[in-house]
């Protein structure tokens, strides 16, 4: 009876063992595939970034190139474009703001009045003073006690000067004349001021002056409205009984007329195009 009981019970203990087998070929299967699906998941991933990465691309593209037709003509809105895809206005475009060449007593005299009232909106009237000479208009931007265009010792302008100059830029930016700018010192001399090589009062104003001219710029003056750029140091006091004096530390501006531009030009320009009173080599009779 010993016999048949442990057969059967050999016979069971294979059928579990074969189960166990089937169970784990079926399970390896489905994580293969579980793999595949995950894969595939990610390349569609993949795709789909790439493709919304050139639909982002083409879009960007095609509003730079809108914004560069419209551009063309900055006056002109959207709906006024010509046909589809052309780039010809229906009507002429505008053209540019007419300059102004002040010339006349009285036209370099507004000119001084233009800037005068700029000046008062800025709270420094009491720096800025304007005259008409024979060489055009000179304005001057100087300390007073109470206020300096400068930090002192410095070329940096002041907040309200910066602002100053900047808006003074426009109204230059219309003028077909050209102008000088000229810095000056008062005679208090730096430390180092007789050594060569040293900052100075003669390197402090031309710093002053180019810094000048550089808020005009930056307010929207044309570079060639600026014809020389010079540095004078203390040698044109406004107050020669008080060398010293506040007023003495300034911005000149002269807004010259056509012929004296001509002249300044002339005199730091190439040689006239005249013949020379006498050929090389040659000496006048007497």
């Amino acid at each position: 009876m010993l016999k048949p009981l442990e057969r059967h019970e050999q016979a069971v203990f294979r059928r579990a063992a074969r189960k166990r087998d089937d169970e784990h070929a079926g399970g390896a299967w489905k994580v293969a595939f579980a793999d595949f699906c995950l894969a595939l998941m990610s390349l569609f991933l993949v795709l789909w970034l790439m493709a919304a990465r050139d639909q982002h691309s083409l879009k960007e593209t095609m509003r730079k190139a809108q914004r560069g037709r419209v551009d063309v003509d900055s006056s002109l809105k959207p709906g006024d474009a010509g046909p589809r895809g052309s780039l010809i206005a229906p009507l002429p475009l505008p053209r540019q703001a007419a300059t102004v060449r002040y010339e006349a007593p009285a036209e370099l005299a507004a000119l001084a009045r233009a800037l005068d009232a700029i000046s008062a909106r800025a709270g420094l009237a009491s720096n800025v003073l304007a005259i008409v000479t024979p060489f055009g208009l000179r304005v001057t931007l100087h300390d007073t006690d109470r206020l300096g265009m400068f930090e002192r010792g410095s070329a940096e302008p002041t907040p309200r000067v910066s602002r100053l100059l900047r808006d003074m830029g426009p109204l230059f930016a219309q003028m077909e004349n050209q102008m000088l700018v000229v810095g000056h010192t008062d005679s208090l001399p730096y430390l180092t001021d007789g050594d060569g090589g040293a900052y100075s009062n003669w390197t402090l104003s031309s710093d002053r002056a180019m810094a000048a001219r550089a808020q005009l710029l930056l307010g929207g003056m044309r570079r060639h409205s600026v014809l020389q750029v010079v540095g004078m140091a203390d040698r044109a006091p406004l107050d020669s009984a008080d060398a010293s004096a506040a007023v003495n530390r300034r911005i000149d501006m002269l807004v010259l007329t056509r012929a004296q531009a001509d002249s300044v030009a002339a005199m730091f320009g190439g040689p006239a195009a005249t013949a020379p009173a006498h050929a090389p080599g040659q000496h006048s009779t007497p």
